[in-house]
């Protein structure tokens, strides 16, 4: 299962404890734990191939698996430079992922396309990406990177050049980040690099491991759709499950943005 590398990401990722999202927090933490190691196991047949862990299977029941603390962490922010979709759309996915991960690219090249063309465009779901890098320097620098291109409206296409097929084995040294902002429209390119070592950028990643950390997520890519935790690349049908669930869910209650709050 992809876990950290090198020692400082090792030593940061078994220092965080879970925040205290309440009792959801400790239960998520296992499911993700488990469902990680289960969806991304090594394959014999494809080392991009998940496989399905019974802790990633959306019941019947739109309740089950659902952990309101957990559905707050959706932050719902219309200046969001990292997300697609409408602030008050029924449904959030949370998406915890690495651009070094091969789960994670699998995940953005197979599935996501797809729920964006079904769920986000007719208003339903809501992505919000969260960096999560766990395979050290690199990592890092893909992570600010795609921050840095959102700053000037260009994360999804930073997002679709950095998970392209073959991307990640050229590596994410700078100058390899500064390219891959090129090929994705980025116009200004020094301050596009600035961005990328400013203080700003550090901060963002950094919030959005923490939180990772927090719900007990140590391997991606880790999702949240509506507070339910699922681990892995998992198959297209577990995701339209858990989001019609949920949109059904929200329906029934009447909720639109955070728990029944207005959204921003």
């Amino acid at each position: 299962m992809p876990t950290p590398k090198n020692p400082k990401s090792s030593k940061s990722a078994n220092a965080r404890k879970p925040l205290v999202y309440g009792a959801a927090v400790v239960v998520a933490a296992g499911l993700l734990g488990f469902a990680s190691y289960r969806a991304t196991a090594p394959d014999t047949t494809s080392k991009d191939t998940a496989t399905t862990g019974p802790a990633a299977e959306v019941s019947a029941d739109p309740d089950a698996g659902v952990y309101p603390e957990l559905a707050k962490l959706a932050r719902r922010d219309a200046g969001d430079k990292l997300a697609i979709g409408p602030a008050n759309a029924p449904v959030v996915l949370i998406e915890y992922a690495d651009f070094k991960c091969g789960y994670c690219g699998k995940f953005a090249r197979d599935t996501e396309p797809e729920l964006i063309g079904k769920y986000v465009k007719d208003g339903t779901l809501r992505i919000e990406w969260r960096n999560f890098p766990i395979f050290g320097e690199e990592s890092e620098n893909a992570a600010r990177g795609a921050w840095a291109a959102g700053q000037q409206n260009r994360f999804w296409e930073f997002h679709r050049a950095a998970y392209a097929e073959g991307s990640k084995e050229k590596g994410f040294g700078k100058e390899r980040v500064k390219a891959l902002a090129q090929e994705a429209g980025v116009k200004d390119l020094d301050r596009f690099m600035k961005d990328l070592d400013g203080d700003a950028a550090r901060a963002s990643v950094e919030k959005d491991q923490e939180q990772a950390y927090g719900i007990g997520a140590t391997s991606t890519p880790s999702f949240l759709i509506n507070g339910r935790p699922i681990a892995g690349a998992q198959p297209d049908e577990t995701f339209t499950r858990a989001i019609e669930a949920a949109a059904e869910q929200a329906k029934a209650t009447g909720a639109a943005g955070r728990a029944g709050e207005p959204a921003k």
